[in-house]
This record gives C-alpha cells, sequence and structure tokens, in this order.
C-alpha cells in the first residue's frame, strides 16, 4: 500500500479485492493506536506514524529474507527467490543470460526489478534486491561490485543528420547541438555529463525521457542527438537507423558490474548467480553483439 499509495494499485498486486485492502489498513491503525494514511478524496499519502512504520515494515521483511537465505544455505540448495535489480540498459542482454542460467536451476524463482542507478542503490540499502546488475558500482553504501565486462558508450545519431557522415569530430562540435537525454539519476547520463564536464561545457538538453527504447526513437526521427550504450542499439545500427558519431574520446568505456551490499549475506541461488554472471558475463555479451558495428577511428 505504502508503495503505491492507492488502495486499488495495492488490491491489484496483492490479488485481492480494495475492501480487504482498506480492511486490514484499520485493523493494522487500531493495532498501532494512530493513523497510518491520509485520505483526501482519491489522494493518498503516508502520516509520519505511517513513514516510521514504513521504515520498520521494510526491515522486517528484510529480516524474514535473510533468514530464508541462511536457511537455504545451510540446507546447501539452489531454490527459492532470487531478486535481481537492473538497470534500464541491461534488460537488453540479461535475460539472454538467465534464460541459461535458469536452465542450469530450475529450482529457482525469479523476480525482476527495473530501475535507474538511483533506484538501484536504494533497493541495495533496503535489502529489496539481492543482487543489482548496473554500471557504476555506488560510493554510497558499502558493497561489493565486480566488473563483469565492458560497457561502451557512444554518440548516436539518425543518419540524416548533418554529423553522421563527419569524421574526427571534437566535444566542441557538439556545442550547439540538441540532446535527448536520461533522466536524473541514470548512470549513461553521469557518463555523458562527465565526458562534457571534461570538455569544460554542458550540451543542451532538448528532452529528458525515461527509457532507452524512447531516445532511440526521437533520436531516429532526427529530434537529436544521444549519448547510449552500445549494447542498446544492435539492431538499429543494423537496420542503419541509427548512426555512431565519430567524436573523439568515444566511445566511453566503462564496465558492466555485478553488486550485492555487504551487509547481505547472500543465498545459495544468489551465490549461483553471481558466480554465472562473473563466469559467462564477457562471453555472452560478445556473442550478443559481437557483429555490431564498432566506432569509426
Amino acid at each position: 500500500m505504502a508503495r503505491h499509495l492507492s488502495f486499488a494499485k495495492a488490491a491489484e498486486t496483492l490479488h485481492v479485492s480494495a475492501p480487504a485492502i482498506t480492511m486490514q489498513i484499520k485493523e493494522l491503525e487500531a493495532e498501532v493506536g494512530m493513523p497510518l494514511f491520509e485520505r483526501q478524496g482519491r489522494k493518498v499519502s503516508l502520516t509520519t506514524s505511517g513513514e516510521y512504520m514504513l521504515v520498520y515494515a521494510r526491515k522486517i521483511l528484510a529480516l524474514l529474507k535473510d533468514a530464508e537465505d541462511v536457511t537455504a544455505r545451510l540446507q546447501r540448495i539452489e531454490t527459492g527467490k532470487l531478486t535481481i535489480g537492473m538497470v534500464d540498459t541491461t534488460t537488453y542482454f540479461i535475460p539472454a543470460m538467465l534464460r541459461r542460467f535458469l536452465n542450469e536451476h530450475e529450482g529457482i524463482e525469479l523476480v525482476l526489478k527495473v530501475g535507474n542507478r538511483l533506484e538501484l542503490i536504494q533497493w541495495l540499502q533496503n535489502s529489496e534486491v539481492d543482487i543489482a546488475i548496473m554500471g557504476s558500482p555506488p560510493s554510497e553504501i558499502p558493497t561489493r561490485a565486480e566488473p563483469f565486462a565492458a560497457n561502451p558508450l557512444v554518440f548516436v545519431a539518425s543518419p540524416d543528420h548533418p554529423l553522421a557522415s563527419e569524421s574526427g569530430l571534437n566535444a566542441e562540435d557538439l556545442r550547439q547541438q540538441s540532446f535527448i537525454v536520461r533522466e536524473q539519476g541514470s548512470g549513461t547520463r553521469n557518463a555523458m555529463e562527465t565526458f562534457f564536464l571534461q570538455a569544460r561545457f554542458l550540451p543542451r538538453f532538448s528532452m529528458e525521457l525515461h527509457s532507452n527504447d524512447a531516445i532511440k526513437q526521437a533520436v531516429k526521427a532526427n529530434l537529436g542527438l544521444s549519448f547510449l550504450s552500445l549494447h542498446t542499439i544492435g539492431l538499429e545500427l543494423q537496420a542503419k537507423q541509427l548512426s555512431i558519431l565519430d567524436v573523439r574520446g568515444s566511445p566511453v568505456v566503462r564496465a558492466w558490474h555485478v553488486v550485492h551490499a555487504l551487509s547481505k549475506l547472500l543465498s545459495p541461488a544468489a551465490e549461483a548467480f553471481r558466480y554465472f554472471v562473473l563466469e559467462h558475463g564477457e562471453s555472452d555479451l560478445a556473442a550478443q553483439f559481437g557483429a555490431v558495428r564498432q566506432p569509426r577511428g
């Protein structure tokens, strides 16, 4: 309920009726002795008491998950629920890896959560995910972050854009261009802003979108340039719907990491997935994207 702030959405998620959710909330509020939600028409928000209760509820759920993981570890079984957090960009290659992993570990129930970098950090901190697949590892919380493959980031444009046919471009050549970017908190956007800060300017942002697919559609329509992982544009390059710009200093090569919070004891299922990614991640990406045309120069 606190996640959705909607009785109808909470009921849909839990597969119960809205009146059942209302009754459970009333029973909980009676037990606590204070209101947990404020209701103003259709708008629902947490009270101060509700905010405190949410913190402890998350801690209880995290402890229960840790207890399940410890039990599984003691039994040395690779079953149970495995929750993986992923940044949006990894959805272009992680599903194929997951198929192979689940074929080898059929007893594991998989849950996927997709968000941006800031959301993954929060999920790791709250023990809402066992493992995270992301680019730049977090410095905000203690984690174990292990690189498993390179992540080349490139400037892209519509093939009809005037710069698409140019070679030897400098960052300065992009100063007057309009850029379509990811939202604040995205690792890709952070990498792009770092690139331009080193060039001593920030480009003009004409559009902010929350998914790589939406950005690619806008770039294909020649609404501006963008900066994306090479792993997201393989099909568009093969179909000649996007072009990689030949900009000095690019591609910006970063790394994909498999990450977990140091405070969390990994279950056998999570450990198995971690080892699988470290062992097969680089070769799987090479197999999936080896045919993708590399940037010029």
